[in-house]
């Protein structure tokens, strides 16, 4: 097999708080290939989006620190690396597609003035070929007329539109991974599936990696081919979509899985009732304790699970799950 693109070993992030330093990320390791479809799922506040930041070099300046653990990417230790050096890397060979376009987009600037700053800061391209491949990029993720939207200004484009031109920026510079933070959050159904489709395209057509980072576990199993299920800063299971939604090991993932109807219905032929998984993330207090952090909302917790963390049980060698009881669920 080919060495992996990106490589992520026992990553820990830390944030400090006013009530101390909590780990955040905790002992985090994943590999992604060229070419390859990753998702990582979870609630909100289980460290998705923070292991993005970590990858990104944009961790909160302050109060959020990388304190053990590697990231190597393309060969590089981006732990290691400048400033200036991730910079150069940021936007051109690793890009990310935040969350919520509104507040990404600056709306005193117009469409095509913020992707020429991507190429221009990046890419040895004069100010008339920059705009040229700006709307060339616009048309790329099928906005009409783009040489007329390049003069718009984010208000002027709908919530579908904003987002495809985030896309644009990520792909300006042919990055070798692309990272989608909730790419159709607040989008309904109809444009998520375009989203949904056009990165598929992209991917197709331009070779990238894609980290789709969601809390959808319907939109894994249309994305993605592997997946990692988070909970709590750590990873609760790993593996392929097929293996997992069809046979999930971690009572959390199950839990997932049952919350959403077409891929429950994938997994059985039998109508189920649609369940919810109890209680809530903890707080950052509880993260990094040494025990099982889903145990409080687990039906089968032990003594054991609240006295030890769970240590990794592997299936078949491709799927893996954090938990004391993964062989018996």
């Amino acid at each position: 097999m080919t060495e992996p693109l990106l490589k992520v070993q026992n990553l820990r992030v830390e944030l400090t708080t006013r009530n101390g330093t909590a780990p955040v990320i905790d002992d985090v390791s994943f590999e992604l290939h060229a070419g390859e479809n990753l998702s990582f799922v979870g609630e909100s506040g289980c460290g998705k989006s923070m292991t993005a930041l970590a990858i990104m070099g944009l961790l909160p300046e302050g109060i959020g620190r990388i304190t053990a653990g590697s990231i190597m990417f393309d060969g590089q230790e981006l732990t290691e690396l400048s400033q200036e050096r991730l910079r150069r890397i940021r936007g051109n060979d690793i890009s990310m597609i935040f969350q919520e376009p509104m507040t990404s987009l600056n709306p005193v600037y117009t469409i095509g003035e913020q992707i020429v700053e991507v190429l221009l800061a990046h890419q040895s391209i004069s100010r008339a070929d920059a705009w040229a491949e700006a709307a060339t990029l616009l048309d790329a993720v099928r906005i009409p007329k783009a040489r007329e939207r390049l003069k718009d200004y984010p208000f002027q484009l709908s919530g579908g539109q904003r987002q495809r031109v985030m896309i644009a920026i990520a792909l300006a510079c042919k990055p070798k991974v692309l990272i989608a933070d909730e790419p159709t959050t607040a989008l309904d159904v109809t444009v998520q599936a375009q989203i949904f489709d056009l990165l598929r395209d992209l991917r197709q057509e331009t070779g990238t990696s894609i980290i789709l980072i969601t809390h959808d576990m319907g939109a894994v199993a249309e994305m993605a081919e592997r997946m990692i299920v988070m909970y709590a800063g750590r990873i609760a299971e790993i593996g392929a979509v097929d293996d997992i939604i069809g046979t999930p090991r971690h009572p959390y993932t199950k839990g997932l899985i049952s919350c959403v109807p077409h891929v429950l219905a994938h997994v059985t032929d039998e109508k189920q009732p649609l369940t919810e998984v109890p209680g809530i993330v903890p707080s950052l207090r509880e993260f990094g304790k040494d025990q099982c952090l889903f145990a409080s909302r687990c039906q089968h917790r032990t003594q054991q699970c609240l006295t030890a963390r769970p240590q990794s049980v592997n299936f078949d060698g491709a799927q893996s799950a954090d938990c004391w009881h993964a062989g018996t669920l």
